[in-house]
């Protein structure tokens, strides 16, 4: 694994899915990735029983990604010179 602790992880909200805070902290540790902030908080129609990640869509300069757990949904914007692909291995390998 190629670690180095260059990331970032930014506190703007005080509510976070349960769960998910771990997970970025480990994911910032990666190689590539500049910048995590967890976004707006809210409510999904379908229940996911366990947590899930999913990028979203390309934004300047890196990704948005979904968090799902239960009936919660969460935004997280990435900033990272990952391509898609790495981005969701390395997401992968810290919901292990």
């Amino acid at each position: 694994m190629n670690h180095s602790s260059n990331g970032r992880l930014v506190w703007n909200h005080s509510t976070h899915i349960p769960g998910l805070i771990p997970i970025l902290e480990k994911l910032i540790t990666y190689q590539g990735i500049q910048t995590v902030t967890p976004g707006v908080i809210g409510r999904a129609n379908g229940h996911c029983p366990q947590m899930k990640l999913r990028v979203s869509v390309p934004i300047l300069g890196g990704y948005k990604v979904i968090a799902r757990q239960g009936k919660t949904v969460q935004e997280v914007f990435i900033i990272t010179d990952l391509s898609q692909e790495e981005l969701e291995g390395n997401i992968t390998k810290c919901m292990k």
